[in-house]
């Protein structure tokens, strides 16, 4: 509920009594004593437009006075209220200034749209990776090997370094769980990160199981992927590659 101003209070206080001053004072007969039209308290003339406070005096005025009667004298008559347009009895409050109802604020956000900005930059990298590609084939040659003969097998016989880490495991484990269980069961741990992890800030210091996480399973597989390129030899028993050689062909 809007609380009303005291000056408002006030000037209808004094409304209220001159009306019924007025009625007491035409009942008995007397004049009711003349009241000065209602004084606009200071600082109240900046917040109340001027058409309405001459409006307002002009009514008291007009009802200080009333018609002569006919062959006797003239008469005071009780204040009314002022009239507004149409004969509607008005009584003025406030004066709210016009403004906006809403408070509109921009809020900043932390996401963007897949197109421009992420599609655009991936589309830039992209096109610089196919003409980093293309130039380095130009100056590097990359030979394929001699067919591959069906009588002899070359030993160590290793797989692509891709998949070496699998190959390590095979050295281990049964075939079964090295090629996949373990696989398997990494995946599966990669797939539920996201619904473990609920984190959702971007700054790595503060995604310490995310970034944990992703580091083990990086470095163990790495190290599978080192130790079967550099560390092992003919019947893929492991060497020191200092020692042995590098049975290895980038």
């Amino acid at each position: 509920m809007t609380e009303i101003p005291e000056h408002l209070l006030r000037r209808a206080k004094e409304a209220r009594e001159r009306l019924e001053g007025g009625a007491e004072g035409a009942a008995g007969g007397a004049p009711p004593p003349e009241t000065p039209p209602p004084e606009t308290p200071p600082g109240d003339e900046e917040k109340i437009p001027a058409h309405l406070l001459d409006r307002a005096r002009s009514a008291a005025d007009q009802a200080s006075v009333a018609p002569a009667a006919p062959g006797g004298p003239v008469a005071p008559a009780a204040p009314s209220a002022p009239t507004g347009p149409g004969g509607h009895t008005q009584r003025l409050l406030t004066v709210v200034k016009s403004g906006s109802i809403q408070d509109v604020k921009a809020m900043p956000q932390d996401r963007v749209h897949v197109w421009p900005h992420l599609l655009l930059g991936e589309f830039v990298a992209s096109l610089f990776i196919t003409a980093f590609l293309l130039i380095f084939s130009v100056f590097v040659n990359a030979p394929l090997l001699e067919l591959a003969n069906v009588n002899e097998t070359p030993n160590p016989s290793k797989a692509p370094w891709y998949f070496l880490g699998l190959q390590e495991l095979l050295t281990m484990f049964h075939p079964m769980v090295a090629g996949v269980t373990i696989p398997g069961i990494a995946l599966f741990l990669l797939i539920l990160a996201p619904y473990i992890d609920r984190n959702k800030e971007n700054a790595p210091e503060k995604r310490k199981f995310a970034v944990s996480l992703m580091t083990v399973h990086l470095m163990f597989w790495a190290v599978l992927v080192m130790i079967g390129s550099f560390f092992r030899g003919p019947g893929f028993n492991f060497i020191f590659p200092w020692n042995d050689g590098l049975f290895f062909d980038f």
